[in-house]
């Protein structure tokens, strides 16, 4: 029973990370509806993760452009179709990894093509997600239109242009992935590590928000709101929580096995925003969508059978003669 539970703990572990994810873009999405800056939010972030996670750090112990690029193609499109999009993310970090030899590729094994195929589908379905809308689902909750500024952000909605923004945000991220899975082979201080990751993305985003709202103090204004609520919660969940969680699964199962698990926060998102934000589903994002699933577990199948069994877990699997 211990030897099952400790092989489900990394399964549990980013599951919970992907439903803090999902509540991070509703969230947020409602922040930026009300005239929240992105970048501001940015900072915001970082800076509320560095105070929550730092204390830990110091007691147990003694990234930037992705966010900015991820917000402003959010700002763009929906919170939905936002989650949707990040589902490239696997693909881009397998190819790092790859790159990194983080990930072993055998073009002989099945497995090997399975994750290569599963790249190809996931980006395949990203596509198909930006360029094709197809019929409106006319679901009933989404006609009562509850919240009227969802309605006039679809007046300024440009798909094309925010997935752009959010594919190069996910090229970053996993990026950022991939050097934190190598910088925790020399420095396994988990804590540490989140901590001044937050730190310094705090002093790096100050410096890109100034430069986009120089001309504006009020962006930098903040009140007991949904901008409020948008900074802590993606601080304290999403960044110093998920920084600190990610790098424990990373360090026993990889880069791709923490972020292969996208698609349960786009579900959750999808379910989520139509009800809270009256957002309109299309038919050819719904099938860009599933699309996508499909090649993430094609990817997901090959990575676990990269994995070879501990002598603890041989002994539990193989019985006795």
């Amino acid at each position: 029973m211990a030897q099952m539970i400790n092989r489900a703990k990394p399964f549990v572990a980013v599951t919970l990370m992907q439903f803090g994810f999902a509540g991070m873009s509703i969230i947020s999405k409602f922040a930026l509806n009300r005239g929240m800056s992105q970048h501001v939010l940015v900072v915001y972030r970082h800076a509320v993760a560095t105070v929550f996670i730092a204390p830990f750090a110091v007691v147990f112990d003694r990234p930037v452009i992705d966010q900015n690029l991820f917000y402003t193609g959010m700002k763009l499109t929906t919170a939905t179709f936002t989650s949707a999009m990040c589902n490239v993310l696997p693909a881009f970090a397998f190819i790092m990894a790859w790159i990194f030899r983080l990930e072993n590729i055998n073009f002989r094994s099945l497995h090997s093509l399975a994750k290569i195929l599963g790249t190809i589908v996931t980006v395949g379905g990203a596509m198909l997600m930006t360029l094709i809308n197809g019929p409106m689902l006319n679901l009933p909750w989404t006609r009562r239109n509850i919240h009227q500024e969802s309605k006039s952000a679809i007046d300024h909605q440009d798909p094309i242009k925010g997935a752009v923004m959010i594919g190069a945000g996910c090229f970053c991220w996993a990026g950022f992935v991939n050097l934190q899975a190598i910088t925790l082979k020399s420095y396994p201080a988990e804590l540490s590590l989140a901590a001044w990751i937050c730190l310094m993305g705090t002093v790096q985003g100050t410096v890109v928000a100034l430069g986009f709202e120089w001309d504006n103090p009020a962006a930098w204004s903040i009140h007991w709101d949904s901008k409020l609520l948008a900074a802590v919660y993606s601080g304290i969940i999403c960044s110093g929580v998920a920084y600190y969680i990610q790098g424990l699964v990373m360090k026993e199962r990889g880069p791709v096995f923490v972020t292969a698990f996208s698609p349960l926060s786009m579900i959750i998102v999808a379910v989520m925003s139509s009800f809270m934000l009256a957002e309109i589903m299309y038919l050819g994002r719904v099938i860009g969508a599933m699309v996508i699933v499909i090649g993430l577990y094609m990817v997901l199948w090959g990575k676990s059978k990269d994995r070879i069994p501990s002598e603890s877990e041989k002994d539990y699997l193989v019985p006795p003669v």
